[in-house]
């Protein structure tokens, strides 16, 4: 039958893919800082663009406050996105009990103009405020380990990289019970998943991907790509294009830390539309990628998701079922069996006995985020993106 056929193109390629990525991920050594002896650290600057975060502010900046690294040697500069908050009066209160955080007001750059990309902007503003050698990212929903900073330049004095991911783990709200704690448990492994292909592509330089919540780079570095000049209308993508940029120049130099002393936990989104205006906003960036590698690695990924509807279809019209069964356990097989030493890295293997039950939903969200992605507008944080 053509319908086996297509199974079998489709299933073997994946089932292969995820098993170059565990192996991957497996390889990758994790890190584990070298004690300073000199007095030669790097002057750090960490750039966090910030929009209506009053919620988030404060813990994000309260982790920074309480780095190992020399308070002398870093500097937070938070942009201030036209918050419609207490996000800036609350950074301002940090700025006031420390010496080095900093609060910008993005408002006072732009001069009113209108943008697709108001976080590139933020970023680039900060950096050209920045007195850092090495520019460290995250976002403001997140709370960093005390030694990101220390493990992070530790990292960078010894690899001398041009940029440097490192994970990012999304935390489930302790009280949570329930649908929600389905909903964020979901979230999680989702998460994880992508995680995991982060550090498996990068460490064999298969393909490229970042997340901005966790990123690092030399200011130099930043400099000689121009920025974001040339995908700064692009609405998404800060992390992704950049790395792009910086593949072109320094291909080798572009790292993965596998560590959790540098791994940033994150916050979950806590309503279903904000879940998928999130993924149509990581969805809507792919179309502009242009690593072939990672753009036909989505596509199959599209194709397999696509595929187990159109074999339910058939079951149905066909009262036969078992090819869909086949396709979606092998499915779930390959990807568990992925999941098993992503999951054990950032703690969160229990989250495995939710698996099963998670593959519909997965299915479904897989088919609308990248459709929308491409096709249609998402709102986010009050603004409406094209």
């Amino acid at each position: 039958m053509i319908s086996f056929f297509i199974s079998i193109l489709l299933i073997v390629p994946y089932i292969i893919l995820l098993l170059y990525y565990r192996h991957a991920w497996l390889d990758i050594p994790s890190f584990v800082p070298k004690i300073e002896k000199d007095q030669s650290l790097p002057f750090v600057s960490v750039i966090i663009s910030a929009r209506n975060e009053g919620n988030n502010i404060a813990e994000c900046l309260n982790s920074m406050v309480h780095q190992s690294y020399p308070k002398e040697s870093f500097e937070v500069i938070v942009i201030n996105d036209h918050s419609e908050d207490n996000t800036a009066e609350l950074v301002s209160w940090f700025g006031r009990n420390t010496n080095n955080i900093r609060l910008v007001d993005l408002e006072d750059y732009v001069r009113g103009a209108h943008l697709n990309s108001y976080k590139k902007k933020a970023i680039e503003t900060g950096i050209s405020l920045s007195k850092g050698e090495l520019i460290m990212t995250t976002d403001a929903d997140c709370i960093v380990p005390e030694d990101w900073i220390s493990t992070v330049t530790s990292y960078y004095k010894q690899h001398q990289s041009a940029m440097i991911a490192s994970p990012v783990a999304l935390a489930i709200p302790e009280k949570s019970s329930g649908i929600k704690k389905f909903f964020y448990a979901f979230q999680a492994l989702d998460f994880a998943t992508l995680q995991g292909i982060t550090g498996a592509a990068l460490f064999k330089k298969f393909h490229y991907m970042a997340n901005g919540a966790n990123l690092a780079y030399p200011k130099n570095i930043f400099t000689e790509v121009n920025g974001f000049k040339g995908v700064d209308e692009l609405a998404s993508g800060d992390d992704m294009f950049l790395m792009e940029k910086i593949r072109l120049v320094r291909p080798n130099k572009i790292h993965y830390l596998k560590s959790r002393m540098s791994t940033v936990t994150t916050q979950p989104v806590h309503t279903i539309k904000l879940f998928f205006n999130q993924r149509i906003r990581w969805a809507s960036k792919s179309a502009s990628y242009r690593d072939y590698k990672i753009k036909t690695v989505l596509s199959l990924v599209y194709a397999i998701n696509i595929w187990c509807l159109v074999l339910l279809a058939m079951g149905f019209y066909s009262k036969s079922f078992w090819q869909f069964v086949v396709f979606v356990g092998l499915k779930f097989l390959a990807e568990l069996f992925f999941l098993l030493p992503v999951t054990r890295f950032f703690r969160q293997r229990k989250l495995l006995f939710w698996f099963v039950l998670f593959q519909p939903f997965h299915i479904i969200y897989i088919i609308l985020a990248g459709w929308l992605g491409s096709f249609g507008r998402y709102q986010w944080k009050g603004r409406v993106v094209k």
